[in-house]
């Protein structure tokens, strides 16, 4: 099973949880697998139309996805996935 990493801010939707396992053969069926588990979550991490948040960043072993295959993106069970929000600010 893949690991995703859970931030800090999104664990309040995951009872707690640092790491979630899934299974999945895409970055995208782990996320929607993730989503199946913990359903509150899903409004944070995609919008209306079912695309990832703009500000949803997620890596697949230290690369972003938007640089390798985007959600289909083949995932193994040795994986870990981590989602990044990003974070806006200052002066």
């Amino acid at each position: 099973m893949a690991k995703i990493l859970i931030p800090t801010p999104l664990r309040q939707f995951t009872a707690g949880k640092d790491t979630v396992e899934v299974s999945g053969a895409t970055v995208g069926d782990c996320l929607e697998a993730l989503t199946a588990q913990h359903a509150d979550l899903r409004k944070n991490l995609y919008n209306d139309e079912g695309k990832l948040r703009s500000f949803v960043n997620v890596y697949l072993n230290d690369e972003d996805i938007r640089y390798l295959g985007k959600t289909g993106t083949a995932a193994k069970d040795s994986d870990t996935i981590s989602i990044v929000p990003s974070i806006a600010g200052g002066r």
